[in-house]
């Protein structure tokens, strides 16, 4: 395990291999000595999600990584991305179709599962931040991305571990997506890298909710998204 750098302090970076994750990463590894956390669930597009961690971990310089298999999403199902016999929706372009009901892409209290194993893992580290890339306002409306959720968890690990010092850390909870690709381009993110795509992994689809907020994102930001797509039947989400 590779020692801390000198004068910065331990975090770790919930990295799913997505674009809002990718930023926090470059975060961490910019201000902390940073380690990287994957965790796979049984998702359509695990594998594909776990390339983008590798890889982005390598043009970041993460040495320290974690790739954790959690077989309890996909047993307990409920969601388009651990179900194949449920959809994942088209998004229409529409503002207001994204983010006001919850969705069946929803993994029921996914975020949870995927912190107590980051919690337990820095207290083995000794590291006292963990930053997740919750995103609250332009997200297809996960009440786990809410900052009421994780002022609460982080009383939960307050509570619950040895020093009670741990603490979660959402630095784009507040921002919107287009926020995020700005903010990324400017601190060089590897969004070449990423993947956001909840049905496919060989090219994302460009329809489901998740490419669609994506592409109005960078749209927004006057930048080029750099991965392939495959429709290119994106005018109306480009314009709304």
């Amino acid at each position: 395990m590779k020692a801390a750098q000198p004068g910065k302090s331990r975090a770790i970076v919930l990295l799913s291999g997505g674009m809002d994750s990718c930023v926090c990463a470059v975060l961490a590894a910019r201000d902390h000595a940073a380690a990287a956390l994957h965790v796979s669930y049984g998702q359509r597009t695990e594998d594909r999600e776990r390339e983008s961690f590798l890889a982005i971990c390598q043009r970041l310089g993460i040495q320290d990584r974690l790739i954790v298999r959690n077989e309890a999403l996909r047993a307990i199902g409920g969601s388009a991305l651990t179900d194949v016999n449920l959809a994942v929706p088209e998004g229409d372009g529409v503002s207001h179709s994204i983010g006001q009901d919850i969705p069946v892409t929803y993994v029921p209290f996914r975020n949870a599962h995927f912190l107590s194993v980051a919690v337990s893992w820095a207290e083995v580290l000794g590291a006292d931040r963990i930053l997740i890339g919750a995103v609250e306002q332009d997200s297809s409306g996960y009440p786990d991305c809410r900052p009421a959720y994780y002022e609460a968890f982080n009383r939960v690990i307050k509570t619950g571990t040895k020093e009670g010092t741990i603490e979660i850390v959402t630095p784009l909870i507040h921002l919107r997506k287009a926020e995020i690709v700005r903010l990324g381009l400017e601190l060089h993110a590897p969004f070449d890298l990423t993947w956001s795509c909840y049905s496919r992994q060989d090219m994302a689809c460009g329809v489901c909710d998740s490419c669609v907020l994506r592409l109005r994102a960078f749209a927004a930001a006057g930048a080029s998204d750099p991965i392939p797509y495959a429709t290119t039947a994106t005018d109306q989400v480009i314009q709304t």
